[in-house]
């Protein structure tokens, strides 16, 4: 089991995530918003990071601060899958995503090679867009993003405004991935159903309507016309 990071951010149970993860030890590597927790004065933070500070102790946020930035797994003592939360060298790129003054768009086959560098495993697994997606580049290697357990839409402003959105309506689910890394590696991408509704309506109480719509629907509210 590995976790690919932005554990604990928005205004859901950023406490009983962390102390759930910490139990279970899962190969986890840091997401952006892990490291914007530690790395910021809560002043400075966007609203879902400065929720989830409120709720985490000491012991949180050390265990936040031992996180690497990317992580080899393999098995049979070989090391050939490799874990990030955006791109190898930097966990604010989107890796099978570009995103320009039109919105967001799938990544050419170009840049996710360039994206990955010189990154010599054949396998590699990253989030960060929040949608489930399953690439094989030009010289074989095999990226995966597997989605979002917790939260199927949100919305960005950099470099440009836009919006990620797994598109689930009436079906919002949380998502993980299976990946088979033999020879000719296999990906399988599943939806768990759970109880969206009650987690929409926690947000709403919160006070984020955004968040209520994503967990709601699987997708970001539609700004009104001008």
């Amino acid at each position: 089991m590995v976790n690919l990071g932005d554990c604990v951010s928005g205004p859901l149970a950023a406490a009983g995530t962390a102390d759930l993860l910490m139990d279970r030890a899962f190969v986890t590597v840091r997401g952006n918003h892990d490291r914007q927790l530690l790395d910021r004065p809560a002043s400075a933070m966007g609203p879902s990071d400065r929720t989830a500070h409120a709720q985490l102790d000491a012991r949180h946020r050390s265990w936040l601060a031992a996180l690497p930035a990317t992580a080899l797994v393999g098995d049979g003592g070989s090391a050939d899958v490799l874990l990030c939360h955006g791109a190898p060298a930097r966990d604010l790129t989107y890796l099978l995503e570009t995103v320009s003054p039109h919105g967001m768009s799938l990544a050419t086959p170009r840049d996710v090679t360039a994206r990955l560098g010189a990154t010599p495993q054949r396998v590699v697994l990253c989030g960060h867009t929040h949608v489930p997606r399953a690439v094989t580049t030009a010289d074989g290697r095999l990226v995966v993003n597997p989605g979002s357990v917790g939260l199927p839409a949100f919305s960005d402003d950099t470099p440009y405004p836009h919006v990620a959105e797994a598109g689930t309506p009436h079906a919002p689910h949380a998502r993980y991935a299976l990946v088979d890394t033999s020879r000719r590696p296999r990906v399988a991408v599943i939806a768990v159903p759970y109880d969206w509704d009650a987690a929409a309506h926690d947000a709403a109480r919160a006070g984020r309507a955004d968040w209520a719509h994503a967990l709601a629907t699987g997708y970001m509210p539609v700004a009104p016309s001008r």
